[in-house]
């Protein structure tokens, strides 16, 4: 009897205090089966920012709980989760799978509870071993700062892995390493661990086996993120199909990867190549793109027979879904869908990719969306009002996904531009990198180009009606363009954003402790370019009025950010609010609270340009509101 494939992923749940469910699904079911019980949540704070907190073997679901950072087993959907490692949060736990010929968990593992002199020190990240059984665990690599992607060859017991060191990001200069696993899975054997790829200013990811032995990773050796492989005869590597595409993604969480090695044939992989799902034939280097109807694809993952692909998919008309798409006939079939109910095309604005002029004779990309509610006019002659939206990271980018949040304003008379800036990912790693020490000058300028672009050259929006908004580090640039170009926007919202820079790398959690040595420049040396950069000593050249959202657990970008720049622009007379969100992090996670932020936000964007919200009321406490002339 053939073996019942079971479909597992993992299902945010804002109505659930923004908790993480492990659900499942399989062709007998008439349901999505929901596995992580009340009180539990499967989510990672490694690197803080988490990702690859769970795993499945042999139909046995492993996940890191966020509450008290231990790894668990739930044998069950109606079984109570089982903790496998000791009590005690100085431990965190990430990118694991279980290793079947030793019977052990191999994963990214963080200790917080380093302590020197009676001093907390930085946290210590190391490969480790489990024992599922006993609880015991094994360092198998240590002494980089960092590490990701362990993956164990099912046929040589080799570990491959990647490690970096600051002041790097995984993105910069990273390190591909193997060394042979012992018999019983609880230590390297000694002198088999192995450097087989560095090259300074080049980054490698996702490490994976093939049925045969192959090993297969991500490079921007080229420019782009492409795929390659190690040829362990000769110490080389094969580019396995050049494109001017990327592959890859930034490692900001652990889990993601955009390909997949047959479990049966060693040179057929599936591939999300620029958003694209593919079958990549590595012996001949030729890729047949599958159109499954999406534009998105993320985490692709084959059957255990191959015929199928199991992957996240993304439009521009409707939410994420997890899709199963079969390989010979093309076939796709929606296994689940996340809209809870059909969505009219009347009220969905699509985007339309854009590219403009910016300074130095560059150009700068994003996606333009017009205002779309069929029920509503606007009134003859006029233009809307035009939001920039500013992504995070900043090494990160936007896509035309439906985003809801957006459609949020296009249903409501605000068209947007979401802007992917230099030093955004996507457009290969020369466009990436025109952001290394240009934080908070390239990103403005390509913000305030993209605004000026589609109000005086497309003519598409009014002028006089232009804000900007951002989370994080797009928070930061959203301050950074009222302070520097205080000539563009009327009015702005910070979400979670950083107005110190200087503060910022005093506090920062280990991750990212060295990130703005590279965005802006090495600290204490550039002291002065430092508050050079940093909205909070430029006050007085902020004209508008501002909101700030902010959650008070935040520990990547601290509460204080949003505190002092909200006392500033208050002191300063300007209309301000200032909305902190209680038990939130980086991110706004609960159903009430991301409702609450969009609804803030347009209200004080509709105060400031003087009309009254058409379907709810505007409750917000705004400071200095009588300084407002409309």
């Amino acid at each position: 009897m053939a073996q019942l494939e079971i479909v597992f992923w993992s299902d945010r749940r804002p109505t659930e205090g923004g908790r993480i469910v492990v659900c499942s699904w399989n062709k007998n079911q008439s349901e999505v089966i929901s596995w992580t019980p009340k009180g539990f949540n499967a989510r990672t704070r490694v690197h803080e920012y988490g990702g690859g907190s769970t795993f499945v073997y042999k139909g046995h679901v492993y996940f890191t709980n966020f509450d008290d950072q231990r790894m668990y087993k739930q044998e069950s959907p109606t079984s109570t989760p089982q903790p496998i490692t000791p009590e005690g949060k100085e431990l965190r736990y990430a990118d694991g799978e279980m290793c079947e010929p030793v019977k052990k968990i191999i994963c990214v593992r963080e200790d917080h509870g380093v302590v020197e002199s009676g001093e907390a020190k930085e946290a210590k990240n190391t490969i480790v071993s489990i024992d599922p059984e006993t609880q015991e665990q094994f360092i198998l690599c240590e002494g980089a700062d960092f590490y990701a992607s362990p993956r164990v060859s099912s046929t040589s017991g080799t570990l491959a892995w990647i490690q970096w060191n600051h002041p790097n990001m995984p993105w910069d200069t990273v390190e591909l390493w193997t060394g042979q696993l012992s018999s019983d899975g609880k230590r390297l054997v000694e002198g088999s661990a192995k450097q087989i790829i560095r090259n300074d200013g080049v980054s490698l990811m996702h490490p994976r086996w093939t049925a045969e032995d192959a090993l297969f990773f991500i490079s921007d050796r080229t420019d782009w993120w492409n795929l390659y492989e190690y040829i362990f005869d000769t110490e080389n590597e094969r580019e396995l199909f050049p494109v001017e595409k990327e592959i890859g993604m930034p490692h900001w969480i652990f889990g993601q990867c955009s390909y997949e090695p047959h479990p049966k044939n060693a040179r057929i992989l599936a591939v999300v190549c620029g958003g694209a799902l593919g079958i990549l034939n590595s012996e001949v280097g030729k890729m047949d793109t599958i159109d499954t109807g999406f534009v998105s694809h993320m985490y692709p993952k084959f059957s255990p027979s191959g015929d199928k692909i199991y992957c996240i998919a993304g439009s521009t008309t409707r939410p994420y879904c997890v899709i199963d798409v079969h390989v010979e006939s093309k076939h796709v079939v929606i296994i689940k869908d996340t809209k809870h109910h059909e969505m009219d095309p009347g009220y969905i604005s699509e985007p339309k990719a854009v590219t403009f002029p910016t300074e130095d004779n560059k150009v700068a990309h994003g996606y333009l969306y017009l205002p779309k509610n069929k029920d509503y006019a606007a009134p003859p002659g006029s233009l809307p009002p035009l939001l920039i939206k500013v992504h995070g990271g900043p090494t990160d980018s936007t896509s035309p996904n439906l985003d809801l949040s957006k459609q949020f304003f296009t249903s409501r008379g605000v068209a947007i531009l979401d802007v992917n800036y230099r030093g955004s990912t996507g457009y290969g790693m020369n466009y990436r990198k025109e952001l290394y020490g240009n934080w908070g000058k390239v990103d403005v300028e390509d913000c305030c180009n993209g605004a000026l672009y589609v109000a005086n050259s497309m003519k598409a929006v009014d002028p006089e009606k232009l804000c900007i908004d951002g989370g994080s580090a797009g928070g930061y640039t959203t301050l950074a363009c009222l302070t520097q170009r205080n000539e563009v926007f009327k009015a702005g919202a910070s979400l979670f954003g950083v107005s110190d820079v200087e503060a910022l790398v005093k506090d920062i959690h280990k991750f990212e402790s060295c990130y703005i040595d590279a965005m802006i420049g090495p600290y204490p040396e550039c002291k002065e370019l430092y508050r050079e950069r940093s909205p909070i000593y430029h006050v007085d050249k902020l004209n508008c009025p501002m909101i700030f959202f902010q959650g008070d657990e935040d520990k990547v970008v601290l509460p204080n950010q949003a505190e002092m720049m909200f006392n500033a622009v208050k002191e300063k007379g300007l209309p301000c609010c200032y909305i902190l969100y209680e038990g939130e992090q980086h991110g706004f996670r609960k159903s009430e609270n991301i409702i609450a932020t969009l609804e803030g936000e347009y209200c004080f964007f509709a105060k400031v340009f003087g009309y009254e919200p058409a379907d709810f009321k505007c409750t917000l406490n705004i400071e200095n509101l009588e300084s407002l002339q409309i």
